[in-house]
């Protein structure tokens, strides 16, 4: 449970980190502004993982699509990630098999460097039988994420970005929602995203 909360977390990161990559390699590749703005839509695969702290477990994102626009006259940039929901198994405590699948719900198109992220816990099974958590199973508070590109990142070609973040409290779980909080949130969790070879969109 605890892993599949923190996979959605990196989702959502993920979508931010690439957005802000985007952003900033967008920009320095840039031409000279014109008296007219321009924007340049683009779109990425992307794919990936997040290691979960708490769970100790690294679970697999994606693939999916980084959709940006670029204004090559400003430089502003909005993103927007679309993944599949992730789920993820692990042995909370060691012992107990608990699996989990999470969707993010992303607040807004990204701006900047940073996304807003809302993790949603949408099943669980502990033990092989299944918990129930509502239909609002999701973080108090948005999670937010920005992500640093590595050696070799080219806003053409991709490669690959990576970064921290915190997974929030969750509320809304009914009696689950302690467990989560114990077992889930926190900082030190981890991401690494690939974005491929960029495609200019009409």
């Amino acid at each position: 449970m605890s892993r599949l909360l923190r996979t959605r977390a990196a989702r959502g990161a993920t979508a931010t980190a690439l957005a802000g990559l985007v952003v900033a390699f967008t920009i320095g590749a840039a031409p000279a502004a014109s008296a007219a703005d321009t924007v340049v839509k683009i779109r990425y695969p992307v794919h990936g993982s997040t290691f979960l702290k708490a769970a100790n477990a690294t679970v697999n994102l994606g693939p999916g699509t980084l959709k940006s626009k670029v204004d090559l006259n400003t430089g502003a940039v909005t993103a927007s990630l679309n993944l599949p929901p992730a789920t993820g198994s692990f042995k909370e405590l060691g012992l107990i098999p608990v699996t989990a699948t999470v969707a993010f719900i992303q607040n807004g198109p990204t701006t900047g460097t940073k996304s807003s992220i809302t993790l949603q816990i949408t099943s669980l099974s502990v033990a092989g039988l299944p918990v129930p958590v509502g239909p609002a199973c999701e973080s108090a508070n948005p999670a937010s994420i920005s992500l640093a590109s590595q050696p070799g990142f080219s806003v053409v070609k991709g490669g690959t970005v990576s970064g921290t973040y915190t997974v929030p409290p969750f509320a809304h779980c009914g009696l689950i929602t302690p467990v989560l909080n114990l077992t889930i949130t926190g900082p030190g969790n981890t991401i690494s995203l690939t974005l491929g070879k960029a495609h200019v969109l009409p």
